[in-house]
């Protein structure tokens, strides 16, 4: 007898695979989309690094297996970024793990920490690796909200009262993805407060770090709050600071029990990042920040080219102070789709992909996150799409149907 085993059936179709499905089969009857919907930079990786890849590359050394938890030369330089940006020192040797991108991080992490059963707190919107990673490992998620509001800390307390066995850990993730919420300091502080109350560890997903617009506003990191480090693993990405999505490169950072277990798992699971990526990648944080400076210029003209003329189109969008997304409610007049069947509607009818709220939880469900991976002119004509397709009148809509059906694999 054939059954579904047993992890994948604790996961759900991923949604995006049938919006990435709808993206093909619109690309080959020949639509120019403009993919506004994976947070994929489309920047160039900065020239130093590239130089430094291609120095090291071919060398018999470096063509040997690496290191699982990173080559000394990276974790120096990853501590060195901490003790610059946020004021806070990190021993190399058992403070930091280099990971292949903080997704993989957050993954065996959850591996790592996870008894079957034990439940997790976890944001409701969030990136979808901050429920499933644990969902895969065995754990039970338990929703909390995404806003750093006061009013998230009598929810943690609900949960946390109502959650038999009680929660190990809570995670967060700001600059958020997919909402770009921002935390400061004030509520880092309450966080670690209540991880100590009730003796759970904090996940810290701090990939955007580096994706703000206002430099009096810079993301702080939680590891700033004074005995954070007995509680928390802080996890970034090199991905979208120095645009290398694609070398999977990243780090897990802070609290020396979890990262010990973290290294165990590891070190049966991969041999680190081909080390020439290593290397640059060490070579990136020792490296000048004019490139930062330039990718962060770079979306936040995106950022205003976005919110002026989809507003002009008639969609206004909330402009985000950090990350490289914009969170986004449905128009009033497609609510009732909801945001999968919406994002399907904006591939047929105006050559425009998002990534529909729903991927993102439940609680996702009335909203698109839009990432700002085109340049401005791609931009502009997305928004001129837009607005013929506002203009539509909605009767149209039962056109959604047979596209849902065209849409199954």
């Amino acid at each position: 007898m054939i059954e579904e085993f047993h992890r994948i059936k604790r996961l759900p179709p991923y949604v995006f695979a049938e919006v990435n499905r709808l993206k093909a089969q619109a690309r080959a009857r020949g639509a120019d989309i403009i993919d506004l919907g994976m947070g994929n930079p489309d920047l160039d990786a900065p020239q130093h690094v590239r130089e430094k890849l291609a120095e090291t590359l071919g060398k018999p050394r470096t063509d040997r297996y690496s290191s699982s938890k990173g080559i000394p030369g990276l974790l120096k330089a990853q501590a060195a970024y901490y003790e610059r940006r946020f004021g806070v020192k990190l021993k190399p040797e058992t403070q930091i793990v280099a990971t292949l991108g903080s997704k993989e991080g957050f993954a065996n992490m959850a591996q790592a920490i996870t008894a079957p059963g034990d439940v997790v707190l976890v944001p409701n919107p969030s990136y979808p690796i901050h429920a499933f990673g644990f969902l895969m490992a065995g754990g039970v998620v338990r929703s909390v909200p995404a806003e750093p509001t006061p009013a998230f800390f009598p929810a943690l307390e609900r949960a946390f009262q109502h959650s038999i066995p009680k929660p190990i850990a809570v995670v967060v993730c700001y600059p958020a993805n997919p909402s770009a919420y921002v935390a400061d300091l004030d509520f880092y502080r309450d966080l670690v407060t209540f991880a100590k109350k009730h003796n759970i560890f904090i996940l810290s997903d701090l990939a955007y770090a580096e994706v703000y617009f206002d430099d009096n506003k810079k993301p702080p990191s939680v590891l700033q709050i004074p005995g954070a480090m007995d509680v928390t693993v802080e996890f970034t990405s090199m991905s979208k600071t120095f645009s290398m999505a694609g070398w999977r490169m990243g780090f897990a950072v802070g609290n020396e029990r979890l990262l010990a277990a973290l290294t165990r798992v590891k070190s049966y699971l991969d041999y680190g990042a081909f080390t020439p990526i290593q290397v640059a990648a060490t070579a990136a944080l020792n490296g000048p920040t004019e490139c930062i400076d330039e990718m962060r210029m770079t979306y936040k003209r995106r950022r205003d080219v976005m919110v002026e003329s989809f507003a002009n189109a008639g969609w206004v969008i909330p402009p985000p102070s950090a990350s490289m997304f914009a969170w986004v409610k449905i128009p009033d007049q497609y609510k009732a789709l909801q945001s999968l069947e919406f994002s399907k509607l904006l591939i047929e009818k105006a050559d425009v992909a998002v990534a529909p709220g729903i991927g993102f939880g439940e609680y996702g469900d009335d909203h698109v996150r839009i990432a700002l991976v085109e340049n401005e002119h791609r931009l502009r004509q997305a928004a001129r799409n837009l607005k013929k397709f506002f203009a539509m009148p909605t009767d149209s809509l039962h056109n959604v149907i047979p596209l849902a059906q065209r849409a199954q694999p």
